[in-house]
Order: structure tokens, then sequence, then C-alpha cells
């Protein structure tokens, strides 16, 4: 099935390109971004800056200046130009949008409302004294800030995918979906710091509990996805890019259940791990949507439905040369 909205090569290649990568980039500093804000709650930095959005009403506290002071003003300052970064990726496609897919004005526009609901959000975490549920909202929309970039990004490139994959993308959508709101849980967790309450004043276990219980179909709905793409690597049906996917996938699972097993097991003492797992969690994100929209654009282009071992059973008999009348 082909679908001229998605196909490469329909609008302007360089624009669409430079769109592209410049989502893309936006999407990696996203995720910079969240490891920074993990780093700033796990160092009780949150409130290190008492006021929104100056800190200690200027824009560089020089006399207030420390360790935590700075977490906190540095990772204002990265929102803020990733921000204003989101506004120009949303100028542009609306700008050039003739020479663009359609979607491209809406998607970034949607990427746009995030980041200032975003905002909105983090200024309300600092006002609001850190209430768990708008620190886990801030979270939340982040990571959905950070997918969007990341799937406008992934669209715009120039891919053209072999074979079709079935309902590989449907698979990952669902395992994407699962990490994300295991995600929220562990946000949660966090927020309300469960696994201190649980351990040592045995409250907020449900909350605990339901995390840990969450890591199950969260990781069946992953390796689905990764004996899928076994199953294709095995008819010799996978394209190099998808095989990528699932290398990233792979490893990122791994090393999330190590991070988080090793979190746990030390009760969060260790501020790194915590912050790496964090951050592990949305890479594991970001490679199974990676997954669902190279999956999704080989539904949508003219792609091979067999593999090239059955076309070279396909036998052609040269035509006879008809006899000519004496």
């Amino acid at each position: 099935m082909s679908d001229a909205t998605f196909a490469p090569g329909t609008f302007s290649w360089p624009m669409r390109r430079r769109l592209a990568w410049f989502s893309l980039g936006l999407a990696l500093c996203t995720m910079a971004l969240m490891a920074l804000g993990s780093s700033t709650r796990v160092m009780n930095a949150g409130l290190s800056c008492p006021d929104w959005p100056l800190c200690y009403g200027e824009f560089l506290p020089q006399n207030q200046m420390n360790l935590q002071v700075f977490l906190e003003w540095f990772h204002r300052l990265v929102a803020s130009v990733i921000g204003f970064g989101t506004i120009v990726l949303a100028g542009t496609a609306v700008s050039y949008r003739a020479r663009l897919p359609k979607w491209t004005p809406w998607a970034t526009g949607f990427a746009l409302f995030l980041v200032v609901f975003q905002g909105v959000l983090g200024g309300l975490t600092v006002t609001e004294l850190l209430r768990f549920d708008i620190v886990t909202a801030h979270l939340g929309t982040g990571l959905a800030f950070f997918s969007t970039l990341l799937t406008v990004g992934l669209l715009l490139l120039d891919y053209r995918p072999r074979f079709a994959t079935g309902r590989l993308r449907w698979v990952a959508l669902a395992a994407a979906i699962g990490i994300y709101a295991q995600s929220l849980l562990g946000g949660l967790v966090a927020s309300q710091w469960a696994v201190h309450q649980c351990f040592g004043l045995t409250q907020l276990c449900a909350v605990l509990n339901s995390h840990l219980i969450g890591v199950v179909p969260a990781t069946i709905g992953t390796l689905l996805v990764l004996g899928w793409l076994v199953r294709l690597r095995y008819q010799s049906r996978l394209d190099p890019r998808l095989q990528q996917c699932g290398w990233f996938v792979a490893l990122f699972l791994t090393a999330q259940i190590s991070l988080g097993f090793a979190t746990f097991r030390l009760r969060l003492q260790v501020e790194p791990l915590t912050v790496a797992h964090q951050t592990i969690g949305a890479a594991l994100l970001g490679s199974l949507i990676m997954t669902t929209v190279w999956a999704f654009l080989s539904s949508v282009q003219d792609v091979e439905t067999v593999s090239p071992v059955d076309l070279t059973e396909v036998h052609i008999t040269p035509p006879v040369a008809a006899s000519t009348k004496a």
C-alpha cells in the first residue's frame, strides 16, 4: 500500500531533511533535559530557586550560586532553549507548509502546545512545592513531548523500507505505551519517595508494588517486539534500520532491568544509578517509537511482500520464434 502523505521524495527534500534533523536534535536535547531534571530531583535541588521563572529574582543568581542552585538554574535554562527551538520548528513548518507534508504544521503545533504546557507545569512544581501529582504530570508531558519530536523527525526522513512487517507497528506501539505507563509509575514512586517510605515506615507500599508489578507486562511487550524482529530476520525480511532498532531495544531493555534491580536493592542511595535508570527508560521508549515509525512506514509505502529467495524461483520461458512460411 502506498500513501503520498508519507512517501519520501513527494515534497521538497532539502527542507524536509533540515526540519527532520532539527526535530531529532530537539528530541535528543529533551532526553538530556530529562536526565538533568532527574539529577535535580535526586540532589534535592528542585526548590533551590524559590521563585519562577527567575531565580532569586535574577537571571543569574551569582551570590546564591552553589551546586544545587546551579542544577535548578541550568535545568530551567536548557528548558527555555528547547522551548524557543520548538517555536522555531513550528514556525518553520507553518511558513514552508506548501513544501512539506500536510500533517507537519499540525504535528509541530502539537509539540509547541506540549512544551508550553510543560513550562506551566514546571512553574507549578516550584510554586506548589513539588506536589507529587504535578511532578508526575511534568514527567509525563516531557516524555510525550520527546516522543512527538522523535516521531516527527523520523517521519520526515527519507526512508524507503523494502519489506512489509505485518502487524509489528501495533505490537511496537503497544510496547511503547507500556513503557510510557511504567515510566509514569516510576515518576510517581520517585515524587512520593515511595521506596524510602515503604522500607522505613511501611507506607506507600502499594505505589511501589504497582511499579514493580508493571515491570512484567512492559517487559513482555518489549520481548514480543524483539521476537517479531527475530522472526523477520530469520525470513530475510528485516530492513537494516529495523535491525538497528532491535539491537537498541535489546540493549536498553537489558540495561533498564539491571539498573532497576540495582536501584531497588540499594534503596535509591546511589544517585547516578537513579538518574541512569530514568534516562535509559526514556531511551528504551525512544527505541520502541523508532521501531513503530519504521514499521508504520513499511505499511504505507510500496514494499515487497515476498522474500528475495522466492523471487529467484520464478522462471521465465523465452518466447519461441514464429516459423516463417516458404
